[in-house]
């Protein structure tokens, strides 16, 4: 262990590693490394490998042999580089301590700035620099964030001391204090650490140094982290970097300045710089929101209506500079650019660069811009939208001829339109999200412990904090939309409402957020579905040819139908005709075939329904003319279809005629214990063939009629549910195949048409090559395979499965990614075991997971037709299925 390479410098022109190297050195790193080695000003440093987090966590957080050494050499190799040395009093190297790990995961885990410092040092900062203030700030800086991160003394100990001392000197903000004020504040900080600790603040850089790092590798497994690799499907296994890196101020005075910018902006994609600056501060500054930062450039200043200089006007030649910057590192990287900076005395410095985050809309817009440039392929340029993505963009705007009461405006963070209850407080924004009910998350500001509520909230909205806070950067990966920035938002200290203008607004009221605009409404305001732009279209165009496996919508209505046609669905690959039978006017003839005590009785209710049942399938044949439709059907126990209370029964009996009596007695006959695998699919056409045989009637009969109309092909496939042995299948597809016989004799013409089942049985999956006898194709119903594979209930394991996800015993729910190793691999057997008895069979899959990406990379790999998806998710598989295709070609 002790002769393996822990740490890799960076800096001064050169590096040991390079951007291809993301995976050992984390993203950041990784970055750091290159734009070293491209010659760009980076602080000198090193990087603490991924595998010495993994190490520290398999050997009890003990670090692995040789690896102090290496770092001692590292930290010797910058100070010489520098021309300081770690720990000196006279000329100190001060670093900063980051974590970085492979994904980028924003304001997760922890960070520590002017590592180094204590009471010799700090004083010969202030003689090397010859600013006593800038040095006793950036020391207090210090002391508050390594108690925070290392020691465990909360933020707002220090807050509460500054704050206190800035209200009896009439100070307002932080850069009015002098040295003397600091170096006050500072014993006032000291007290409080003993006091907190029983240990005064620790003064050796070394100790200080190693405690950073432990915070660090130990903040790869905290809360928020837990919770954000949860929600981003990022592995605990791939572990985080550390940076360690030699100190560049921003805080020394109105000459220095700190910043975070995109080379293109990240809410629209426009080519653009879009970010955020402020002179005479650190970093952490500007994401953590607690001064409002200026803007980079004239124009985006202009357009936001703000007074306070942009960095173009301020600092023309470092603006020049990194303006430079910016252009070659996207043609480097061939991708918009994330980038943090500092600007030390005039001298332009760069800390970050990372493929930016960006909405889905931005996404799309810089993929077919590079593409049009000719900086990449279509086929990368399909591959750089993440599916999941999509979402944003098919989600509501308001109506432009809606009401609104206009209450609050802030700062455009995250696009995107939501109503929901006002809350205050991140723990009951997800209490009551789970009980169903929609909330807007309002903060003064996010932090990362707020990742919860925010991924529970509909919006979000804070007071504080710039277009790159925590908030804004969190909200548009997660698709929210969210206001920042608000200044005029007043939060009750109580918690129960906040005020705005003389308005107050109580926890509970119901407010719209408009991110797009920056706006937040009272009471909910109307939206309207979106247009997608030419982007999108082009976009698509380019994943269509991309793709092999076709995509299908699961639809049961005309407009669902025509919206999945319009998203581009090639088919319908589930139409449940169950929910059919629950419109008002058909429910009365569903329960009168229910309640008849012989074949004679059902057939007159049937009769009754099947002219209902054939409109219905016009109507869809109608819209998805040309295209193939599956039809399964009746699935659920009859039972559903029966009132249950003892209130509901009377009330049903007294608006359809029928006897109370009997229709409590049918349904306690039909009552069943476990109806997900009682009465139900397939074993209801067993008992009662009347029914399908009525279905497969309407079916055809419609088919033909549309045929007729349009003079387009119409081929419906109809799908027998929950078969488990190939007999049950044989026995209906006699009945449907004597119908449909009859029925055209009847209309005198042809017409073709496939019965397939749903393969959503283990016994079925097991025994397809018996079943593909009879069957033209398999649709797998992955939801309820997957709940016959496990044994699970879909319904009833919400409550237990996050306690699975905790304990690391399924990585994802297995109702949302399908399980690859078990339910996939009956897909697998049956899949295979089907086309060898039927090599022509039509295979596809319908469950949820059919429009889940990773879900859709596997059916690729299984090598199934289609995917059916519901009609919203529709571009996602489309981009998810050609992604899945180009995978092998691009990587």
């Amino acid at each position: 262990m002790s002769g393996r390479k822990w740490v890799y410098s960076f800096g001064a022109g050169a590096a040991e590693g390079d951007a291809s190297m993301k995976n050992l050195l984390g993203g950041k790193g990784a970055n750091l490394a290159e734009m070293s080695s491209l010659g760009l000003p980076v602080p000198p440093g090193f990087t603490l490998t991924t595998e010495v987090c993994t190490a520290y966590y398999e050997n009890d957080r003990q670090y692995p042999g040789g690896l102090k050494d290496q770092a001692d050499a590292a930290v010797a190799k910058v100070g010489k580089a520098v021309g300081m040395i770690f720990g000196d009093p006279k000329n100190p190297l001060l670093v900063s301590v980051r974590s970085g790990a492979r994904a980028s995961m924003p304001g997760m885990m922890d960070t520590v700035l002017n590592l180094g410092l204590n009471d010799e040092t700090v004083k010969g900062l202030a003689a090397l620099s010859g600013d006593e203030r800038f040095a006793y700030d950036s020391y207090r800086r210090f002391i508050q964030m390594f108690c925070d991160v290392v020691l465990g003394v909360e933020h707002y100990v220090f807050e509460e001391i500054l704050e206190t001392y800035k209200e009896e000197h009439d100070y307002f903000l932080d850069t009015d204090l002098t040295a003397d004020d600091w170096k006050k504040i500072i014993a006032g900080y000291k007290v409080a650490v003993t006091a907190a600790l029983g240990a005064p603040f620790p003064q050796d850089p070394g100790e200080q140094l190693w405690g950073a790092i432990g915070a660090v590798f130990g903040s790869w497994r905290n809360d928020r982290a837990d919770t954000y690799r949860r929600l981003h499907n990022i592995p605990e296994s791939w572990g985080t970097a550390v940076n360690i890196q030699a100190m560049v101020f921003g805080n020394m005075g109105e000459t220095s300045a700190t910043g975070v910018a995109f080379t293109r902006d990240p809410s629209t994609g426009a080519n653009e710089y879009y970010g955020e600056f402020l002179i005479n501060a650190q970093g952490e500054d500007v994401v953590a929101g607690i001064r409002t930062p200026q803007t980079l450039t004239k124009r985006a200043r202009e357009a936001m209506g703000e007074t306070a200089p942009s960095m173009e006007e301020a600092m023309p030649q470092a603006f020049g500079e990194l303006a430079k910057v910016f252009d070659r590192l996207e043609k480097h990287y061939r991708d918009m650019q994330d980038i943090e900076f500092t600007i030390q005395q005039g001298k332009l410095w760069m800390l970050q660069t990372r493929n930016g985050k960006r909405t889905a809309k931005a996404a799309l817009k810089i993929a077919v811009d590079l593409c049009d440039d000719g900086l990449i392929s279509k086929d990368e340029a399909v591959m750089r939208v993440d599916p999941h993505s999509l979402d944003q963009l098919l989600h509501p705007s308001l109506d432009p001829n809606a009401p609104r009461d206009l209450i609050l405006t802030g700062l455009p963070a995250s696009p995107g339109a939501a109503s929901g209850e006002v809350v205050f407080n991140s723990d009951e924004a997800e209490r009551l999200s789970q009980e169903g009910r929609k909330v807007i998350l309002v903060r003064v500001e996010t932090s990362p412990e707020d990742i919860h509520g925010m991924h529970a909230a509909k919006a979000i909205i804070t007071a504080r904090g710039g277009m790159t806070s925590h908030a804004a950067v969190v909200a548009r990966g997660m698709g929210r939309p969210c206001v920042c920035g608000a200044g005029d938002l007043k939060i009750d200290a109580s918690g129960e409402h906040f005020s705005v203008g003389g308005r107050k607004v109580n926890k509970g009221d119901v407010i719209t957020v408009e991110g797009g605009e920056g706006k937040v409404f009272l009471g909910e305001v109307a939206t309207l579905q979106p247009e997608l732009s030419d982007d999108f279209a082009k976009l698509m165009s380019w994943a269509d040819a991309a793709r092999r496996m076709r995509v299908r919508a699961n639809a049961e209505t005309p407009n669902d139908a025509q919206v999945a046609r319009d998203f581009g669905a090639e088919g319908i690959g589930l139409c449940r005709t169950e929910h059919m039978f629950f419109e008002t006017d058909r429910i009365i003839a569903v329960r009168e075939m229910i309640l008849a005590e012989d074949k004679e009785g059902r057939e007159a209710a049937l009769a009754k329904l099947l002219p209902m049942q054939r409109s219905d399938f016009e109507e869809i044949f109608r819209v998805m003319r040309g295209l193939p439709v599956t039809v399964r059907l009746l699935d659920p126990p009859l039972h559903e279809f029966l009132p249950h209370s003892d209130e509901e029964i009377e009330e049903v009996a007294k608006s359809s005629g029928m006897d109370a009596q009997k229709l409590k007695d049918r349904a306690h006959k039909l009552h069943e214990f476990n109806p997900m695998l009682g009465h139900r699919g397939c074993r209801l056409g067993v008992s009662y063939p009347e029914i399908y045989e009525m279905q497969a009637r309407a079916i055809i009969e419609a088919a033909c009629a549309i045929a007729a109309e349009t003079g387009e092909k119409v081929v419906p496939e109809i799908m027998i549910p929950l078969v488990a042995k190939r007999e049950e299948l044989a026995f209906l597809k006699s009945r449907i195949d004597a119908v449909a016989a009859t029925v055209l004799t009847e209309k005198q013409t042809e017409l073709d048409y496939l019965v397939g089942t749903m393969i959503e049985l283990p016994r079925a999956a097991l025994t397809a090559d018996e079943i593909a006898r009879d069957a033209a194709f398999f649709s797998f119903g992955t939801n309820d395979l997957t709940q016959t594979t496990f044994g699970l209930s879909r319904d009833d394991s919400a409550s237990f499965l996050p306690d699975y996800m905790r304990q690391g015993i399924f990585d994802r729910d297995p109702f949302v990614t399908i399980d690859e190793q078990g339910v996939g691999a009956l897909v697998e057997i049956a899949a295979e075991r089907g086309r060898k008895t039927r090599p022509d069979l039509k295979l596809g899959i319908c469950g949820e997971h059919g429009g889940d990406p990773d879900s859709i990379a596997f059916v690729e790999r299984v090598g199934l037709d289609y995917v059916s998806c519901s009609p919203y998710r529709t571009p996602i598989a489309r981009l998810a299925a050609a992604q899945s295709n180009l995978r092998d070609k691009i990587a």
